[in-house]
């Protein structure tokens, strides 16, 4: 691209001989325009670069989009898991008609100091082409254009998970939380101080622009409880607010979600990770914690968990897993305080308006205490 300060740096047009022929078609493809947070993607590319191609040429790996920036969604963020060596490969929509290329892996997020990202940053396809115009036109190459294109309408559930999500400020201090009602809050005891003015913005969604509210916390856990619980009353209430249907019973291995602000933090909204949920812990039969394989970072505590197959809230993120003996952190496995714990406080609270009701969350008897320290059994303390 030469000096032509309107182009991207990051790529470079190959015209490969016995590729290129003059009768050949171009690739489907789709704009990013139509692109939606929490959308399924298809990465393809070949980790590790030249290493053993015949093992790791073209191999697939599926993502959801995670959060999307620029103009006409130029910048997209996956948990699709790409290793170095994939940077170039193409990102696809899957279609009945069959994938269509969106975007192209520009780098993949390993490591950050000691935590494992596990995302990976694309860079639009149709951004690609309108930077390389002037190139293209001196190799006398025409970009046909984009076919007209629609996502697929996901049959779903009517309900909005981004739209419950909110960032928590308390001071220099950022996590997320989940709207339960108009003025009412849910995040995690250690994302706020007890007396602290928060700044609570919830994200923005059709008919409703991104607004922050003051909010206060009217009860907090104890450290000594294994639930990691507070509860924000708002000075003002969400406009146009559709409160979540809240689930009564968690299926291991079903699609999950996570929404919150981790990751990016507050730059681009709330991002969306999935998985499944990959195990439900109970004692005495009833779930006390709920373990996920979606990519959770530091600034997700307190958000969301969402069944993608009911879009019914299963719980708020409490953390990732850190290994103390190595000083890693490994977002893809966390844990969850269910929603079932936390809903006949909730409504107690809500008729009441006594903060009393939230006084059970610091009663916890052993069982609980003992999974939530990762250590069911009698020994050595876990060292996770």
């Amino acid at each position: 691209a030469g000096d032509d300060l309107q182009a991207l740096h990051w790529f470079a047009w190959l015209r490969v001989p016995g590729l290129d022929s003059p009768g050949g078609g171009w690739t489907a493809r789709a704009g990013a325009g139509c692109l939606r947070k929490g959308e399924g993607l298809l990465a393809c590319g070949s980790p590790f670069g030249a290493l053993c191609p015949d093992l790791f040429l073209n191999t697939l790996s599926r993502g959801v989009v995670s959060n999307l920036a620029g103009e006409e969604n130029a910048l997209i963020l996956t948990d699709a898991r790409c290793l170095p060596g994939t940077e170039g490969g193409g990102a696809f929509l899957p279609s009945p008609a069959g994938p269509r290329l969106v975007a192209v892996i520009a780098a993949s997020f390993c490591w950050k100091g000691a935590e494992w990202v596990g995302l990976t940053l694309l860079c639009s396809l149709a951004a690609i082409l309108r930077s390389s115009t002037s190139v293209l036109d001196e190799a006398g190459i025409v970009v046909p254009p984009a076919p007209g294109w629609a996502g697929a309408v996901q049959a779903g559930s009517g309900q909005d998970p981004l739209a419950w999500a909110a960032l928590v400020e308390c001071g220099a201090a950022w996590g997320s939380g989940v709207l339960l009602a108009p003025r009412l809050l849910l995040t995690c005891r250690h994302v706020v101080e007890a007396g602290a003015l928060l700044r609570v913005t919830p994200a923005p969604s059709p008919g409703r622009a991104a607004t922050v509210l003051r909010g206060h916390v009217v009860f907090a856990t104890e450290e000594s409880s294994p639930f990691d619980v507070a509860v924000v009353e708002l000075e003002e209430s969400v406009p146009a607010f559709v409160p979540p249907r809240l689930a009564d019973t968690f299926l291991p291995g079903e699609e999950v979600s996570v929404v919150g602000f981790g990751a990016l933090g507050h730059a681009c909204g709330p991002s969306v990770t999935a998985g499944v949920l990959s195990a439900v812990v109970a004692v005495a039969g009833r779930p006390v914690m709920l373990q996920t394989t979606c990519a959770v970072h530091g600034g997700s505590s307190g958000g969301p968990l969402v069944s993608s197959r009911s879009g019914c809230l299963l719980g708020i993120v409490a953390s990732n897993t850190r290994d103390t003996g190595a000083g890693a952190t490994y977002p893809h496995l966390n844990f969850c305080v269910p929603i079932t714990i936390l809903q006949p406080p909730v409504a107690r609270y809500c008729r009441t308006g006594n903060p009393s009701a939230f006084a059970a969350l610091n009663r916890a008897g052993k069982g609980v205490r003992a999974a939530w320290r990762l250590q069911r059994q009698p020994g050595p303390p876990s060292k996770l």
